[in-house]
């Protein structure tokens, strides 16, 4: 009946393995601590896989559920294997000549190997850094990498020492300035501060900038330095006409005989005008009614 299963006497279960090294015949099957039978027999599996199957007689009354595990593992460290019956939780029960699921519990050397070889492989490495500090070692201790280390040491002995000189240089280059160097720093803060005082006054200057840029953007320059070209030109012409004498200012410059005229009609005229001072009497007439 489903979900129930009274045992007889003699109750057999089979389990399949890969390996059942250390397992014989008569070995116990326990149940939490329990023996409650014994392995019966052991064969290879019929369907020639390779597999082991081992028939389990229970001795006891003692209900198996279908999902239990039969494990093998050592009792003891000489390697003695034994059946542990891991009862599963199933609601169905197990029957007489029913195959249970199986496990291997790992061997005591199995076990040593899995917590030995984390070892093994530091060993390994610190043995590699050791043999690479030794090469690195010989090479130090070689004659030439020797000299060359030396050399490198008095070098970095003699940037320290330049060091501490340029050092003690600017401390002393320091407080010889140091009036001077606090007279900048106060200037620079006087600037600071009027700069700070006059925001509004260099707002103004920038705004009138601004406005004057614009001015001279919305201003015809490229006219007003053509109109100036053809002035220019024009006096140019004016005065090339000078030059060769036309008109005139040329006349005057480059003729004697206009400048001799013009000189002689002022004398002429300077007579006359002190004559008339001297003589008003011979130019003006009067005459009473």
């Amino acid at each position: 009946m489903k979900g129930k299963n009274l045992f007889k006497e003699e109750v057999k279960y089979y389990a399949k393995y890969g390996d059942v090294s250390g397992l014989t015949v008569a070995n116990a099957v326990m149940i939490n601590g329990l023996r409650i039978g014994q392995v019966s027999s052991i064969k290879f599996d019929p369907d020639m896989s390779g597999d082991i199957i081992v028939e389990l007689v229970l001795h006891k009354d003692f209900p198996v559920p279908r999902n239990s595990i039969a494990r093998i593992f050592s009792a003891d460290l000489m390697g003695s294997k034994l059946i542990d019956l891991k009862l599963g939780d199933a609601i169905e029960l197990a029957k007489s000549g029913d195959t249970l699921a199986s496990s291997t519990e790992a061997s005591l050397k199995d076990e040593v190997n899995a917590q030995v070889q984390p070892i093994k492989k530091k060993a390994e490495d610190l043995l590699s850094s050791i043999d690479s500090l030794v090469v690195a070692i010989q090479t130090v201790f070689n004659e030439s990498a020797r000299k060359s280390l030396t050399e490198s040491f008095d070098n970095i002995s003699q940037t320290f020492s330049n060091l501490e000189t340029t050092t003690s240089n600017i401390d002393t280059l320091v407080e010889a300035e140091a009036n001077r160097i606090a007279s900048i720093l106060q200037n620079i803060d006087s600037l600071a501060y009027t700069l700070n005082q006059n925001r509004s006054s260099i707002s103004n200057i920038v705004a009138n900038l601004e406005i004057f840029s614009d001015t001279l953007t919305k201003t015809d320059i490229a006219g007003t330095f053509e109109r100036a070209n053809s002035s220019l030109v024009q006096l140019e012409s004016i005065l090339t006409q000078i030059n060769e004498g036309q008109g005139t200012l040329g006349m005057l410059m480059y003729n004697d005989t206009l400048y001799i005229e013009i000189e002689r009609s002022a004398e002429e005229l300077n007579k006359l005008l002190r004559d008339i001072r001297e003589n008003p009497k011979r130019y003006v007439k009067f005459s009473l009614f």
